[in-house]
């Protein structure tokens, strides 16, 4: 009898992170730039440089995320002054970005999400 394989850790965490948000299709972030919602990119200055970058995303390090958007953080960005804002956070390929969500609702920035694919499925969809 063959043992079937546990998912890693990981792959759960996500799941459940995943759960709480209610994602951003890459054909429906424009629609949503257009009704005010901030997109972050969290990608390293690497990743930007030799992919590109999601025109008007606010870059901020992954390091210093949930300081910078934290409305209560005497280190908030001015873009992080409403806990109600729609944050639409862009990573790679939508992994990091998920669990960096989940935390900022968790910090009271319930409309935080992420981009489903992270950047590499909204240059695909770009055409």
């Amino acid at each position: 009898m063959a043992c079937s394989p546990q998912p890693a850790a990981i792959d759960l965490l996500v799941a459940e992170c995943r759960a709480g948000l209610d994602r951003v299709t890459p054909e429906a972030l424009a629609s949503e730039i257009a009704a005010g919602a901030l997109v972050v990119d969290i990608r390293s200055s690497e990743q930007r440089r030799r992919d590109g970058e999601v025109p008007g995303a606010l870059v901020v390090d992954r390091t210093v995320l949930e300081w910078r958007l934290d409305p209560t953080s005497p280190h908030r960005l001015p873009e992080a002054t409403d806990p109600g804002r729609r944050i639409i956070l862009v990573c790679h390929e939508g992994y990091s970005s998920s669990l960096a969500a989940a935390t900022l609702q968790r910090l009271g920035l319930r409309r935080a999400t992420d981009l489903v694919g992270g950047f590499q499925q909204w240059r695909t969809s770009q055409g």
